[in-house]
């Protein structure tokens, strides 16, 4: 897990070797200056030697200059690599799930998701700025504290070695008591994201049906688990402090009590020795509470690490193969015996043993009743899917022989929920084309029946659409989402029940120009309205995953009872006639 998230330091390498070394030098200054202070005392102001005074206080002054300059330059590259190193984060995660294959995703709910680049990986800095600036100060200080206070009087030093077992093993015991709780406010995190993302992304039906103050309470339970998990755990923690408090007074009270009687006694230590004994005793006990939060940090830290391992452990499940087809011949889609699962299931399939074959330039249309898995069909040829059983073939040639980017390029996809982007409209349609112009736009647009409602907006179409498109109706969101997908210019179109929400005059002017505009690209027509699919050149009838019927039209309403229901039902007048 270490070894996978510090792949993520990369170009930060150097501010993270620079701060502890940085580190390091203000450490040894640190433990310098007690033992000059010493000298100060038991020479310069004991025997009265002004000169000695002025030339160690000088000293003395540079030397904590010094140390304050290597802190300043340790805490500026500690920040430095530690923001770096949750930038890289976020972006790697970032880049694994524009990989992901929509079987990944749902593997990660969207709010986890959120929760892993955010949340998360504030965590993961913390610890890490903690590791390399405080995990390197707390140790080396420790110990050169340790060894200066042995070579000041090793009778006295002996405290410590009582001291730190019990200071270090209680702080352990503090830090491991309160791990579990760590745990489960971020598995709760995920569960809180997920209310305000439904209720902020919902708020139009929260309103609709009165539900502001259900969803509050819903709000505030899940907010009030998360912060009795966090008080109860920083309860624990919070013993930390009074802790060390105990161990290092009572510390100094000894050291103090003993050192008096030494120098009492006339045994050789000094005024100056002992002062600096009590200085050496607070940098050591400080340096083991340090450790102490530094080891807790570590302990949130490492849920969130080994969540965000998680994400950049994921296989996608779909990847180009070694030496890929880069182009595709034709819009030809063939399903060969195909059958698909969502769980890797045989027994539990959603689409089974569906077999047909449609030439380049065909309309076709796909109906059946819900949970028919209409989508789940059209998703296997841009191959957001793979087939579990059988092959899918556009172009003649099996979708898993393409390069991925290249076979999508050239399968359009207007799924059944529409989304727009933050950005103007412009800027949404170019998603289709980067490159393409104004007259390009303009052109989609109007195939799409969506250049006259675009520009009667007053900025035309420099008009800024708000994140998800709520700003327009779903009419004008659908035709916006289908002019996108032409500018692709793609082989296939899919559209997949993307004219729902428009009245059956745009429907039927949107076929038209479909068809007579763009004769050789081959479409794939979802739709719940029979008017929809009535002029396509063949219609799939899907039931419970499988084919029921594949013909045209006239011949369907002849044959096919399910197509005829729907016919009638839609159309009026009586199944005799």
């Amino acid at each position: 897990m270490v070894k996978k998230l510090m792949r993520s330091i990369r170009e930060y390498k150097k501010a993270s070797l620079l701060a502890p070394i940085y580190v390091a030098c203000e450490v040894i200054l640190e433990v310098l200056i007690p033992y000059l202070m010493a000298g100060i005392i038991d020479i310069g102001i004991a025997e009265s030697d002004m000169n000695y005074i002025y030339t160690m206080g000088t000293v003395l002054i540079v030397a904590a200059m010094a140390s304050l300059f290597c802190g300043f330059m340790s805490g500026r590259y500690a920040a430095i690599a530690s923001a770096g190193f949750a930038k890289n984060l976020r972006e790697d995660q970032f880049r694994c799930v524009q990989k992901f294959s929509f079987a990944n995703i749902d593997n990660f709910s969207a709010a986890s998701l959120v929760t892993r680049m955010t949340t998360d990986v504030t965590n993961v800095q913390n610890a890490y700025q903690m590791i390399i600036r405080t995990a390197v100060r707390s140790p080396l200080m420790l110990v050169c504290a340790m060894a200066l206070s042995f070579t000041v009087n090793w009778r006295l030093a002996l405290i410590f070695l009582v001291a730190i077992p019990l200071l270090g093993g209680g702080l352990i015991f503090i830090a491991l008591k309160a791990h579990p709780y760590f745990n489960k406010v971020f598995r709760r995190y995920d569960r809180l994201n997920t209310v305000v993302q439904e209720n902020v992304s919902g708020a139009r039906v929260v309103k609709a049906y009165v539900r502001g103050n259900e969803e509050t309470e819903k709000f505030k339970e899940v907010s009030a688990d998360v912060y009795k998990k966090f008080k109860t755990a920083e309860k624990i923690v919070a013993f930390n402090s009074p802790l060390m408090q105990f161990v290092m007074y009572f510390c100094i009270l000894i050291i103090s009590a003993l050192g008096a009687q030494y120098i009492v006694a006339g045994t050789g230590f000094t005024t100056g020795e002992l002062s600096s004994m009590i200085v050496y005793a607070t940098q050591i006990l400080s340096s083991l509470m340090m450790l102490s939060l530094v080891f807790v940090m570590i302990i949130i830290a490492q849920t969130s690490a080994q969540r965000i391992v998680e994400v950049l452990d994921e296989n996608p499940d779909l990847a180009s193969p070694e030496n890929p087809v880069e182009e595709v011949p034709d819009g030809a889609v063939e399903f060969d015996n195909v059958s698909f699962s969502y769980v890797k299931d045989k027994n539990k399939c959603a689409l089974k043993n569906v077999s047909f074959k449609i030439n380049s330039g065909e309309t076709v249309g796909i109906m059946g009743g819900t949970g028919s898995a209409k989508s789940t069909l059209v998703s296997l040829i841009s191959r957001l899917y793979d087939a579990t059983e059988g092959s899918v073939r556009v172009g003649g040639i099996d979708v898993r022989k393409y390069d991925l980017e290249k076979l999508r390029d050239q399968v359009a996809v207007v799924l059944q929920k529409n989304v727009l982007f933050s950005g103007t409209i412009k800027e949404n349609l170019r998603w289709g084309d980067k490159n393409a112009t104004d007259e390009e736009l303009v052109r989609v647009c109007k195939l799409a029946q969506a250049d006259d409602f675009v520009s009667a907006f007053p900025d035309g179409y420099d008009t800024y659409i708000e994140q998800g498109g709520t700003n327009v109706s779903g009419g004008q969101k659908q035709r916006l989402c289908i002019a996108r997908a032409l500018l692709k210019k793609p082989k296939i179109l899919i559209l997949d029940d993307s004219t729902s929400a428009v009245d059956t005059k745009t429907d039927a002017m949107i076929r038209k120009a479909l068809r007579e505009d763009l004769p050789s690209m081959t479409k794939f027509i979802i739709a719940q309205r029979v008017s929809s699919v009535e002029d396509a050149d063949k219609i799939i009838i899907l039931d419970n995953g499988e084919i029921a019927a594949f013909d045209t039209p006239a011949n369907l309403l002849e044959t096919n009872e399910i197509y005829r229901e729907i016919y009638f039902t839609q159309k009026g007048g009586a199944k005799d006639e």
